[in-house]
């Protein structure tokens, strides 16, 4: 998978976001937010951590926490994105929505048809960013919870009021869709390797 940039870290907490493939707004079309507390469930059955996240119509932010892995951490999104791509191509088949199949269809380079992939729903490269310092991770939780509220549309006016963010976890409101571990609960751990004694 292409990325910008890869992490060269084995762990850390970093910002996260990937796109739907020409920003087509998949997660809206096919309703598969769903798609996403999936992934999210898999990361954190592999001992890692989901700090917050949002999930807009035509991308995803979220700040993840990964504890020591062997594999490198770029391939654990890569991952996500392609079993969030089977899903949506699985909702779009069943709603028998030929067009946009064709359109995902086409989207796929040369390289990759020979490799038989079929359908490409995400842009191949991803962002992300190391969360450094307290101020830096203030920032990212900001910008990740006001993202639906200066979005054009604007899915929602407050905060707290779009459905598909951690936003409630964070700011106190009262519907918490997919539980978040709080980023300040885990600063002090160190989640790199440790030898055994």
């Amino acid at each position: 998978m292409a990325v910008r940039k890869k992490i060269p870290y084995k762990s850390g907490i970093f910002s996260v976001t990937f796109t739907c493939a020409r920003w087509i707004p998949l997660f809206e079309i096919t309703n598969g937010y769903d798609f996403v507390y999936k992934f999210f469930n898999k990361i954190k059955s592999d001992g890692h951590f989901v700090k917050s996240y949002v999930i807009m119509p035509v991308h995803v932010h979220a700040i993840l926490n990964f504890t020591y892995t062997e594999k490198s951490i770029n391939r654990i999104p890569g991952d996500g994105k392609r079993f969030i791509t089977y899903d949506f191509i699985k909702e779009l088949t069943e709603a028998n929505n030929l067009d946009l199949l064709e359109i995902l269809a086409g989207f796929v380079n040369v390289t990759d048809r020979k490799n038989g992939k079929l359908h490409e729903a995400f842009e191949p490269s991803f962002d992300w960013k190391e969360c450094y310092s307290d101020d830096f991770i203030g920032q990212k939780l900001d910008y990740i919870h006001m993202n639906p509220c200066v979005c054009d549309p604007q899915p929602a006016k407050n905060p707290t009021d779009y459905l598909h963010s951690s936003a409630n976890f964070y700011l106190g409101g009262n519907v918490i869709v997919y539980p978040v571990e709080h980023i300040m609960n885990m600063k002090d751990i160190n989640f790199e390797k440790r030898e055994n004694i």
